[in-house]
C-alpha cells in the first residue's frame, strides 16, 4: 500500500463503512449536485428579495408566501437559507484552492528536492500544523477585520499542511517507481517530470483530500460567521443565519435557526461521504 494516507479528522472513520457503499455515494452526489445548482441559481430561486424587512411579518409561521415562515426582522428565511448557499459553498471552496495550491507545490518540491530544503518546509509546515485553523483566522480577523476574504485565506494556509504532507509522501512513493528513472534517463528536467508525470498520478490522493477539507472548512466558517468574524449581516450566510436566529429560539420560533443548521450539517455529511469514499477508492487502488 503507498504511503501516502488521507488525513481525516476524528470522528469520520465511522462513515467508512456506509461510505462504501454505492447508493450513499450517489445520493451524497446528487445532494451535492443540488447544493450547487442552487447557490448558482440563487437569484432566480429564490422566492424573496433575502434582504427585505418586514417588522409586521416577524417570526411569521411557515406557510404559501414563506414555506419557512420569516425571522425576527421579518426576512424570507428560505430566501436567506437559498443566498447563504453562495458565501457557505464560496469560502470553503477558497480554503479547499488555495490550501490544494500551496500544499501541492510544498509537497512536490519537498520531496523533489529533499535535504536541507526538505527539512526547511517540513519544520515549517510543523509550525503551522502546531496553530489550530479557528485560532488562526480569529488572529488575521483581529487585524484585517471580519468578512469573508480574510478568514477564507487564514483557513486555506492552515489546511496546507494536511496537503502538503499527504502530497509529499505521495511524491516520494512515485520517485520510486521505474518510469520516474525512465524519464530522468531521457534527459527530462526534474521540474518537467513532477509536474507533468508526478503530479496527475498524485492527484486522486489530493482530490480525495480536498473534498473532506471542503466539508472542515465549511465547518469552520461557520463558526467563525456564527461568532461575528465571518461574513457580515445583511449578507445571507448559514452560520451568521444561526447567529441572528437566537433571538427567534428565545422567542418560541426556532425554525429559522432549525434551518441553516440543518443545511450546515447535510453538507458537512454530503462532502464527508464523497471524501471518504474517494480516499477507500484510492486506497484499494494502491493496495
Amino acid at each position: 500500500m503507498s504511503v501516502a494516507t488521507v488525513r481525516r479528522r476524528p470522528g469520520t472513520r465511522h462513515l467508512r463503512h456506509l461510505s462504501g457503499r454505492g447508493k450513499l455515494f450517489t445520493v451524497s452526489l446528487v445532494v451535492l449536485g443540488v447544493l450547487v445548482v442552487t447557490a448558482v441559481l440563487a437569484p432566480l430561486l429564490a422566492p424573496h428579495d433575502p434582504e427585505y424587512t418586514d417588522l409586521g411579518a416577524s417570526l411569521a409561521p411557515p406557510g404559501l408566501d414563506h414555506p419557512l415562515g420569516t425571522d425576527f426582522s421579518g426576512r424570507d428565511t428560505l430566501s436567506r437559507l437559498i443566498h447563504g448557499a453562495r458565501t457557505s459553498l464560496l469560502g470553503p471552496l477558497g480554503v479547499v484552492a488555495v490550501s490544494s495550491v500551496l500544499g501541492a507545490v510544498l509537497g512536490l518540491v519537498s520531496a523533489w528536492r529533499g535535504g536541507w530544503v526538505d527539512t526547511v518546509i517540513s519544520r515549517g509546515l510543523d509550525l503551522v500544523f502546531a496553530f489550530p485553523g479557528l485560532l488562526l483566522a480569529m488572529v488575521v480577523v483581529a487585524v484585517s477585520g471580519p468578512g469573508l476574504l480574510a478568514p477564507t485565506l487564514a483557513m486555506g494556509v492552515a489546511y496546507t499542511p494536511y496537503v502538503a504532507r499527504l502530497v509529499r509522501a505521495a511524491a516520494i512513493g512515485e520517485q520510486l517507481k521505474p518510469y520516474i528513472t525512465a524519464y530522468r534517463v531521457q534527459g527530462f528536467s526534474g521540474p518537467a517530470i513532477a509536474l507533468r508525470h508526478v503530479l496527475p498520478n498524485v492527484s486522486p490522493v489530493l482530490l480525495a483530500q480536498s473534498t473532506l477539507n471542503f466539508g472542515y472548512a465549511l465547518l469552520d466558517l461557520a463558526v467563525l460567521s456564527f461568532l461575528g468574524l465571518g461574513v457580515q449581516p445583511p449578507t445571507p450566510d448559514w452560520g451568521s443565519e444561526i447567529q441572528i436566529a437566537q433571538q427567534a429560539v428565545l422567542a418560541g420560533s426556532p425554525l429559522s435557526a432549525a434551518a441553516p443548521v440543518l443545511a450546515v450539517m447535510v453538507t458537512v455529511v454530503v462532502f464527508t461521504v464523497v471524501g471518504e469514499t474517494l480516499a477507500d477508492r484510492v486506497a484499494r487502488r494502491e493496495r
